[in-house]
């Protein structure tokens, strides 16, 4: 099947036919082919006892067809404590270039099975790998680590956005090579808990603003995202709100943004990539999901786990904290961002075509 334009939500198969497995992904431009990589999800079944399979990449020129380029960093079978194990929640790899060293440096978050979360780097000479691992169980300024994004600004020099767990989300400057944290960083969107700390962080640079969409913490269940901007790296940002108001769901269009791609070619495009974990949500939910009341519930089951000092037995039926979802049928929700001054907004579309734009 040969696709035209970009339909959110509905399957999308690679050139093969097979489902794209890219998830918490982003898109990077290498000469005038873009590379999509992400989580690969294929393996991810209930009861499986397989979190990943390694992070895979696909090729296109147009970002309607992608012709698979393979696993990229591929599972590490033989090493249950390797934090490329299947076993282990390795999630988010994010990939930036860099140009003095001319390598390309890929960070991914691993959940230990303690709780905590830790950090791993690892280097290639090409897009496409292999891979060397150059960091293991890294504790970023000494914190736990969640979901994250790297950016390199104009001078470059890069920085790490990163969720301090169930806390507040940092901004740490990258060393020159960018596999570790120099020490200098600041703090940002402070929260009691989960469901209000700000997760997910997706950054881009628009028009001399520095923008970010971030999402709650619910687990797979998704909630309303945020939009903030600042005049620097390092803030203080300022929250404009939900960049999807007319989602009567609460539920970013039942998605969670995981990074933004700014179009190299195009005057004014940028793409917001979000994952739809869970595509059968409104059927579980029927009219809950509709008017906003199944995310209300689950915010809810969300502030009493976490609330201190409450006894708290999670209900393992409700839909919307079951964690046997099934990510090996995850969608995926890409979509322009419209800009009126300086909030930015997600339409939903059905279809869209990037040669709609200038």
């Amino acid at each position: 099947m040969k696709y035209n334009s970009i339909r959110p939500g509905q399957v999308w198969l690679d050139t093969e036919g097979k489902r794209i497995q890219a998830h918490g992904g982003s898109v990077i431009t290498v000469g005038d082919t873009f590379y999509w990589y992400g989580e690969n999800k294929e393996k991810t079944k209930p009861g499986s006892g397989i979190w990943h399979w390694g992070v895979r990449c696909y090729a296109s020129k147009d970002l309607y067809n992608w012709e698979d380029q393979g696993i990229i960093i591929p599972p590490d079978e033989e090493d249950e404590s390797s934090p490329l194990h299947p076993a282990q929640y390795m999630d988010r790899p994010h990939i930036i270039f860099n140009q003095t060293t001319r390598k390309f440096v890929c960070w991914i978050k691993v959940m230990k099975r303690d709780g905590t979360q830790k950090s791993t780097v690892l280097t290639a000479d090409h897009i496409l790998g292999p891979y060397t691992m150059v960091q293991s169980d890294l504790r970023p300024l000494n914190m736990s680590a969640g979901d994250f994004d790297l950016v390199v600004g104009p001078d470059g020099k890069a920085y790490y956005y990163f969720e301090r767990v169930h806390s507040e989300l940092i901004c740490a400057d990258l060393t020159e090579d960018y596999t570790d944290v120099t020490g200098y960083y600041s703090t940002h969107f402070p929260n009691i808990q989960p469901p209000y700390v700000r997760e997910a962080p997706a950054y881009f640079f628009r028009k001399g603003r520095h923008y970010m969409f971030t999402s709650g913490t619910t687990g797979y269940h998704p909630n309303p995202s945020e939009v903030a901007v600042a005049k620097s790296f390092h803030g203080p940002w300022e929250v404009l709100g939900d960049p999807h108001p007319y989602d009567t769901s609460r539920t970013s269009y039942n998605s969670q943004i995981t990074s933004v791609f700014r179009h190299p070619f195009k005057k004014d495009l940028y793409i917001a990539l979000a994952d739809r974990w869970m595509p059968n949500l409104p059927d579980l939910a029927g009219e809950d999901h509709a008017n906003g009341k199944g995310y209300q519930k689950t915010a809810e089951i969300y502030r009493r786990m976490f609330e201190p000092d409450t006894d708290f037995v999670m209900d393992e039926v409700h839909y919307s904290c079951d964690m046997n979802t099934d990510t090996s049928v995850a969608d995926y929700v890409w979509l322009p961002i419209r800009f009126d001054g300086e909030m930015a907004y997600l339409d939903w579309k059905e279809e869209w075509r990037v040669e709609d734009y200038e």
